[in-house]
């Protein structure tokens, strides 16, 4: 299972945290101040991150890197992120939720 967007090349270059191939790592990082954000990210790192493609595990590590109050905002629909490839994230995480 793969998003079915492409993602940009320019992103492609490894996350700046250590979270690559490293899963206590990335489950660590997906604990997050909000009930709302820990019950989308931890079953999707848990049921879906091994299957994802390697650039677009590398876009789910550089959507873990921002702030609660933006994530919040993007899955609760109040903003739209303006970032491309997050914002595809967020939605391919979304519709997860909703199967």
């Amino acid at each position: 299972m793969t998003i079915q967007t492409s993602v940009s090349q320019s992103q492609s270059a490894a996350p700046s945290s250590a979270l690559k191939d490293n899963k206590p790592r990335l489950r660590w990082a997906c604990r997050r101040g909000m009930l709302e954000l820990d019950v989308l990210f931890m079953p999707f790192v848990e049921e879906a991150y091994d299957l994802l493609t390697e650039k677009d595990k590398v876009v789910f590590e550089r959507l873990l890197e921002e702030q609660d109050p933006e994530l919040f905002a993007w899955f609760m629909g109040h903003k739209v992120c303006e970032d491309e490839e997050l914002k595809t994230m967020v939605q391919f995480i979304l519709n997860r939720v909703k199967v």
